[in-house]
């Protein structure tokens, strides 16, 4: 069946449902052709800058888009497609890595929500707090008793942010195991790109099974209505784009007419100070060339 404007491209995961990742396609298309998705993409883009001017204007939410996938899914491809047309100042990035020293001398939101966006801002997240419940389980760095109590604390964490005006959007990135397979061994074979590769790389892909797992138990433990998962079929870059983009306009623009309320309200407020200090209503224009 092909998808037509408006139909939504992700598999959305809102209320603890079951989760089988492996009964999503990650190379589905929705009968979408790569030319039609680059034409929308491109649409996409400018929508998506003008939303995120009215974000910050109106300065009444934050938008934290969490990107999570096993490696080579395109997380860094997807960052870089969405930062064309966003605006510097209004948005950043943040990668998490593994733990400093400091950081584990903290819980293990700490490094998290010291770096949530303020009101106004976008920030992107590579990586993010699932990896405490991810890569910790899979490689057993804590016990299970540790790592099942996260999903709450994270439950928590995500509430509280949208109860301070935080619009979550997260994707899991889907790629299947061959596509991830094909993908490190062209970066072996690429010498632009070899210096992504890591000693980590192989045995992680021979874990991909494993992920597999703790991915669906952590979409369905922390799929909520104030903080969905979206999982996005990305054996194919451009579609991937294209669906995250389509996502992120979608939800923003939810919000927009309040936005562009609050931006009417600030503008009226701010022209009658300026009236007022240059006194009884004159003309902001004559004054000024007076």
């Amino acid at each position: 069946m092909r998808a037509g404007i408006g139909t939504k491209l992700v598999h959305t995961f809102s209320s603890h449902e079951k989760v089988r990742l492996r009964q999503i396609d990650p190379n589905e298309t929705l009968g979408i052709d790569k030319s039609e998705a680059k034409d929308r993409v491109e649409w996409l883009e400018e929508r998506l800058g003008d939303l995120q001017e009215k974000l910050y204007a109106a300065g009444r939410n934050a938008v934290l888009i969490v990107l999570q996938g096993l490696d080579t899914s395109g997380k860094d491809g997807t960052i870089r497609r969405a930062m064309r047309m966003l605006n510097p100042a209004g948005c950043r990035v943040e990668a998490f890595k593994e733990p400093t020293p400091l950081e584990l001398r903290h819980d293990f939101i700490w490094r998290i929500h010291n770096v949530a966006p303020q009101l106004g801002m976008m920030t992107i997240f590579n990586r993010s707090q699932y990896e405490d419940v991810l890569v910790a389980r899979v490689h057993k760095l804590v016990p299970k008793h540790v790592w099942e109590t996260r999903y709450d604390r994270i439950n928590e964490f995500e509430r509280l942010l949208c109860e301070n005006g935080t619009i979550i959007i997260k994707f899991m990135l889907h790629i299947s195991k061959k596509e991830q397979r094909d993908r490190l061994l062209a970066r072996e074979a690429d010498k632009d790109k070899a210096w992504k590769l890591s000693t980590a790389d192989w045995p992680e892909h021979e874990r991909y099974d494993e992920y597999i797992e703790a991915y669906q138990d952590a979409i369905e433990r922390c799929s909520t209505p104030f903080a969905p998962w979206h999982v996005v079929p990305a054996d194919r870059k451009w579609f991937r784009d294209l669906a995250i983009g389509q996502t992120v306009v979608d939800i923003m623009a939810l919000y927009e007419k309040r936005w562009h309320e609050d931006i009417e309200l600030r503008g009226a407020r701010a022209l009658r100070v300026v009236k007022e200090e240059l006194g009884h209503g004159t003309p902001i224009l004559r004054a000024s060339h007076g």
